[in-house]
């Protein structure tokens, strides 16, 4: 059996479009121990994802001297047969380096390159697809030199059992005074420091504008409480009343009550990704530059299952960044159709 650490220790929602790549490496490699190497604030969805065995918490290269050798000394004493770095920094490289771990992959970028043994050339500054389909390749890679048959993973990649969302529904529903007989859109205008968000007054149209008898839930998360307050202000003067969803029991009961919702609507952040791996349909706006469009991020729901806006082209960086040059009125023309179809 080959022990694998795989190596996703960035934010919530890179380390959720990693999740295919999970399932890939299990469904094709069944008795392989898979080893996750994540930061603290995302060790509650390592545990949940089934295909890792165990998790490995990375101090990050913030931290002190002390516990970075600490982690190489863990990942020594692991006795790991390989290692695949889906995120390469110099840290990343030479904590495999280190941790004298014989095979390990990584993208063959920067400087960083040269403490791997294989390298993937993938040049994801061109953005030319996905950021999950980039991981899947890495670990295509891995199968392949490994003469091991690729077995193809598909959503929806996290689930909760039927009994987990009744129990949640009725929590939610007597929490928040929300009907069950209506479905539930959820939105997050909050950005998590990532991308760019649509302002609060976009939001309020965008939610004021959208046809059908639906229950809005506004989520935020840590430090996000004042911004939700806000827009639930701003859409009850606009006639939509929305209930305020800012205090939940970590981040596995958040993924809970998240598939709970009917649709979910935010920037890319990590709920977004967190509901595109529940395979809630998701509704995501992103900026257009190139290393942040909606294909570079796409979330991992299934086909059809998500839906993405994002500012017009323009050659400055400035504009493609402008969320506010995302008009609203032209969102809900093409949302709409699709936004009654999931909803009905």
């Amino acid at each position: 059996m080959k022990k694998i650490l795989v190596v996703r220790n960035d934010k919530i929602g890179d380390f959720m479009l990693a999740w295919p790549s999970f399932a890939m490496l299990k469904a094709s490699l069944p008795d392989c121990h898979i080893t996750a190497l994540v930061p603290n604030y995302t060790v509650a969805l390592a545990n949940l994802c089934p295909w890792i065995d165990s998790v490995l918490v990375d101090p990050t290269e913030k931290s002190d001297k002390a516990k970075q050798s600490e982690l190489v000394k863990q990942i020594r004493a692991e006795q790991f047969d390989a290692s695949i770095n889906l995120f390469s920094t110099t840290y990343n490289a030479k904590l495999v380096w280190k941790g004298k771990i014989p095979y390990r992959l990584a993208p063959a970028t920067k400087l960083a390159q040269i403490f791997y043994n294989k390298r993937i050339k993938q040049k994801r500054s061109q953005s030319a697809k996905p950021e999950f389909e980039y991981n899947l390749d890495l670990i295509r890679a891995f199968l392949t030199d490994n003469n091991v048959k690729v077995v193809e993973p598909s959503a929806p990649y996290l689930s909760f059992s039927d009994q987990q969302l009744v129990e949640q529904k009725a929590k939610l529903a007597q929490q928040l005074s929300l009907n069950n007989d209506k479905p539930w859109v959820y939105v997050h205008a909050g950005s998590g420091g990532s991308a760019n968000n649509l302002s609060l007054q976009q939001y309020t149209q965008l939610v004021c504008g959208l046809e059908g008898d639906f229950e809005v839930v506004l989520t935020a998360g840590p430090g996000e409480e004042q911004k939700a307050a806000e827009l639930q202000k701003l859409m009850a003067d606009s006639g939509r009343i929305a209930v305020l969803y800012d205090k939940n029991d970590g981040l596995v009961d958040f993924s809970c009550s998240i598939a709970c919702a009917d649709m979910f609507i935010a920037g890319s952040t990590g709920p977004l990704h967190i509901a595109a791996a529940i395979d809630v349909p998701t509704v995501g706006f992103f900026p257009s530059k190139r290393s942040a469009t909606p294909l570079r991020w796409k979330p991992i729901n299934s086909e059809g299952n998500h839906i993405a806006f994002c500012p017009p082209k323009a050659d400055d960086k400035a504009s493609q960044e402008d969320m506010t040059r995302i008009e609203i009125e032209q969102v809900l023309a093409k949302l709409q159709p699709w936004a009654q179809k999931v909803l009905q």
